[in-house]
């Protein structure tokens, strides 16, 4: 299966920061206001990056499949403080250091990007935000910016 067809058989559209992707799920209080949670899938094909942005929630990034080279997983950059940069590797191959899930404290700087950039492949995830992710608390960094410690 391709990028694509994914893309197709799921109904994803272009996200603002990068990649593919389809809001699943959004909590609606009663009241109104921000909700508790929201998730969406979300696909990175090869050439393709989430740019450096933060959200003022907690983000837990969720590993759902991989095609063609994109087995090597996704590599999900976060920083705390514009300055010191870890690195996840997302995928199913937790012999060689992927992990099926990461965790990004609200206000943290993320970017991610498939782990093997000469891949032809693609990587599926969903993006649990809580509380709701709302557009007013997303912030895309300047382009070319990225954190002092990080190498691409």
């Amino acid at each position: 299966m391709k990028a694509a067809d994914v893309i197709k058989a799921l109904g994803l559209a272009p996200h603002p920061e990068g990649g593919h992707f389809r809001e699943i799920h959004r909590d609606a209080p009663p009241g109104g206001g921000r909700g508790a949670v929201t998730s969406i899938y979300y696909l990175l094909a090869a050439g393709e990056r989430s740019h450096w942005h933060r959200v003022d929630a907690v983000e837990i990034w969720n590993f759902h499949a991989a095609g063609g080279s994109g087995a090597a997983g996704l590599a999900l950059s976060v920083s705390p403080d514009g300055k010191v940069v870890e690195t996840h590797l997302l995928g199913e191959n937790l012999t060689a250091g992927q992990s099926p899930q990461a965790v990004v404290p609200a206000d943290w700087w993320q970017a991610a990007a498939l782990a093997d950039a000469s891949s032809d492949g693609w990587v599926l995830v969903g993006c649990t935000v809580a509380p709701a992710f709302d557009f007013a608390g997303f912030e895309m960094a300047p382009p070319g910016w990225a954190p002092t410690d990080w190498k691409s």
